[in-house]
């Protein structure tokens, strides 16, 4: 059975939006790239709660990379995954920008 993400909507435009994602354990993200209908797609994401085990963002070309805690990247250009959260959850505030 595939762990349900919770994914809470705090601001949702065209343009803009930021998400509060939280992924529980068994989860994980197989890889793929984002598709957007027009522009170049910017994702943010601050992992604010990392899991005990597991949970491990990859990104094929991160923009920006701090500590393994905030990701700059373009989701509609570069491949990204996490792997299987084996224990805990991983919780993201996610900033996404289509310009």
């Amino acid at each position: 059975m595939i762990a349900k993400v919770t994914n809470k909507a705090i601001l949702s435009s065209k343009v803009f939006s930021i998400n509060l994602v939280t992924y529980p354990t068994n989860h994980s993200v197989m890889s793929h790239i984002d598709p957007v209908q027009e522009g170049r797609y910017y994702k943010l994401n601050f992992v604010l709660i990392q899991p005990k085990a597991g949970g491990v963002f990859k990104c094929s070309k991160c923009i920006i990379n701090l500590f393994n805690r905030v990701y700059l990247f373009r989701p509609d250009k570069s491949e990204h995954s996490v792997s299987k959260i084996e224990s805990g959850k991983r919780v993201l505030l996610s900033f996404a920008l289509n310009l």
